[in-house]
């Protein structure tokens, strides 16, 4: 079964306390998530992370059909580092790290994502012909969405 990574790097005009403030609210995911994912959450959470935080929320990335997802905080470094992982949804393995650090002209944002799909060569398949793409949109959706927040 192969592990995939993605690794996205930006530069945000910000200072790292305001940065940590926004990242670590899990509110703002609705704000960098694209809007054709539907994404909502489904659990209360609060103003800002901690380990241990479970987030349930529901994405609709093919036509419509509601599909739900658990993560959990498991690691928090304020203000320079987090990670969340998938307990369920629709990877068999979703680790995410977020690392901020602050640098000349704001604060360098650093996401490394490796994860695994379900159903073995299909899974591979799905992943070339699908899900590579999918995620890059979403990256790059991300990408803007806080280039236009942060200026």
């Amino acid at each position: 079964m192969k592990t995939y990574c993605i690794k996205r790097h930006q530069t945000l005009p910000t200072g790292l306390d305001q940065a940590w403030r926004f990242f670590s609210d899990p509110a703002n995911l609705r704000l960098i998530t694209p809007p054709w994912l539907n994404f909502t959450i489904t659990s209360g959470v609060p103003d800002a992370i901690y380990p241990g935080l479970i987030i349930s929320y529901r994405i609709r990335p093919i036509g419509g059909v509601a599909v739900p997802w658990v993560s959990e905080i498991t690691h928090v470094q304020a203000p320079h580092y987090f990670v969340d992982e998938q307990r369920s949804g629709p990877y068999r393995f979703w680790h995410h790290q977020h690392h901020l650090k602050a640098a000349r002209g704001g604060v360098d944002v650093l996401d490394i994502v490796h994860y695994r799909l379900p159903l073995g060569v299909i899974g591979m398949a799905v992943h070339d012909m699908w899900v590579q793409r999918r995620l890059d949109e979403i990256f790059r959706f991300r990408y803007h969405a806080l280039a236009r927040h942060f200026d």
